[in-house]
């Protein structure tokens, strides 16, 4: 029986390769877009099922989950890639309708998608949820990025961003204590060039997608509630 998969964001950069490797392993993918355009044109490319999904919409994700219901019956792996990055400036200078924007995307909207997508997950008996978050989420490493360079590839104190992936860390946390029988991780693909940093990050997005189709194939045996990158665990 084919893995069932969904991945938001998967139009382009880390979401789109990520869903080229799990479709070459077999998977059923629904690459999810925001825009139907561009959402079809992947799939195509890809050789995904087209998904449309704006998760910072209740209508759409609603809708996606139903999509996803009519046509497969279930979900066997959930990816929250969908993120932003927010306005480039200083921690003094952004304010809370900057913060709001980005964490009603990486935070309410991996939500909101999990919400969804539960009933789904569950009726594929072990499902999985990768979160795909940053070392930048990491207080201990935010607290000492000094002491951190091993982890790091490269760190900067973006208030909205890091902040963001940190709520994010701990909705990992939570969903996998609620919900025993899904594995729910974090990952951290690292510095990778995407659109998300204007292709500065220092990996390519077959290096940084490496992580996520780990934590999308590991199974059952799995440990759940876990924060891990491409060279093992991250500390919270």
């Amino acid at each position: 029986m084919t893995t069932v998969t969904v991945i938001t964001g998967a139009n382009k950069g880390l979401g789109y390769e990520t869903a080229r490797r799990l479709i070459e392993q077999g998977h059923t993918v629904y690459a999810g877009a925001r825009d139907a355009y561009r959402g079809e044109q992947a799939a195509k490319a890809l050789g995904a099922r087209p998904l449309l999904i704006d998760i910072t919409d209740d209508a759409s994700v609603a809708a996606a989950a139903e999509q996803v219901r009519a046509e497969a019956g279930r979900l066997d792996v959930l990816i929250n890639n969908a993120g932003i990055a927010g306005r480039a400036a200083s921690t003094g200078e952004l304010n809370a309708a900057d913060l709001q924007q980005v964490f009603d995307t990486n935070v309410i909207g991996a939500a909101r998608t999990t919400r969804a997508f539960l009933p789904l997950l569950q009726a594929a008996g072990h499902a999985a949820v990768v979160n795909v978050s940053s070392s930048l989420g990491s207080l201990t490493i935010n607290a000492d990025p000094a002491a951190h360079t091993d982890i790091l590839s490269a760190w900067a104190p973006l208030l909205a961003y890091n902040s963001s992936k940190a709520a994010l860390n701990m909705l990992t946390v939570l969903y996998a204590q609620a919900f025993p029988q899904i594995t729910v991780t974090s990952v951290d693909p690292g510095f990778t060039a995407t659109d998300l940093n204007g292709h500065q990050g220092t990996q390519s997005v077959e290096e940084g997608a490496a992580v996520i189709v780990t934590a999308a194939t590991a199974g059952p045996s799995a440990p759940s509630g876990t924060f891990i990158g491409a060279t093992g665990p991250v500390p919270w």
